[in-house]
């Protein structure tokens, strides 16, 4: 039997039955784990339920929003905030569970191994991939519908630990993860009043290629680190380009 904490752990989730499990059982070490669920028609509701996890049923709101409504469940002030394709290495998880017995900051970041066709990426601007995932629900709260950002007026501390992440299962997906990002950046651009011009797709494109393969050297992830230069400068060509399209579908230049 192991011995749990008193740690919430939050997970949002839309059809994840095949990554769900193993992001489940890295985390059996808290008491209490909430999914927030955005209208799975697979087996996503059932495998949480089988795990025991408090799971509730929500329209998807973007990605801090929701997040932000997952902590408000969670029945501990301290949460673990995943997603269903990372996993908490057991190394982790016991420093974990070392830090919450006299916590000395109010959120904590992690490194990110971030994984494609099973080999960890370790350049194309993968790593260390700093993210918040351990805080204090107390002290603060999630910004932005995409590309969320943990915002408090308290101690953040960087740990030595990493999650493991395991966000596409092929190009296919990087390509999808790219529709999507780029249509909801782009509004969130034209909301915010940026405006692009003619050259602000290719420029942009162009200026993400040259970082992701060079300057963060993903010509030495191979064939993976190419194609993760490529997806991101695409998705940097296609926010600007859906921008610009709002801006002419609204006659706004």
């Amino acid at each position: 039997m192991i011995k749990k904490i008193s740690l919430s752990v939050a997970v949002i989730t839309k059809n994840e039955e095949k990554r769900l499990p193993d992001c489940l059982r890295g985390v059996s070490f808290a008491d209490d784990i909430v999914v927030v669920d955005s209208g799975s028609t697979d087996r996503t509701v059932e495998i949480a339920k089988e795990f025991g996890c408090a799971v509730y049923i929500e329209a998807w709101k973007g990605y801090g929003p929701q997040k932000n409504s997952a902590l408000k469940k969670c029945g501990n002030d301290w949460v673990l905030l995943l997603d269903a394709d990372e996993r908490v290495p057991a190394e982790t998880a016991a420093l974990i569970m070392d830090i919450l017995k006299a916590p000395s900051a109010d959120a904590y970041t992690v490194k990110r191994k971030n994984y494609l066709h099973g080999r960890w990426l370790k350049h194309s601007g993968y790593w260390p991939d700093r993210q918040i995932r351990l805080v204090n629900r107390k002290m603060g709260f999630f910004q932005a519908a995409i590309h969320e950002k943990w915002t408090t007026e308290g101690r953040i501390e960087d740990l030595s630990a990493h999650i493991d992440h395991y966000a596409f299962s092929g190009y296919h997906d990087m390509l999808n993860t790219l529709n999507e990002y780029s249509t909801i950046i782009a509004k969130e651009l034209y909301q915010s009043g940026r405006r692009a011009n003619a050259l602000s797709p290719l420029l942009h494109g162009i200026g993400m290629f040259f970082k992701i393969y060079f300057i963060e050297r993903g010509f030495l992830d191979g064939m993976d680190g190419f194609v993760t230069a490529l997806t991101k400068a695409g998705g940097s060509f296609f926010k600007y380009a859906k921008l610009l399209e709002l801006q002419r579908e609204k006659n706004d230049s």
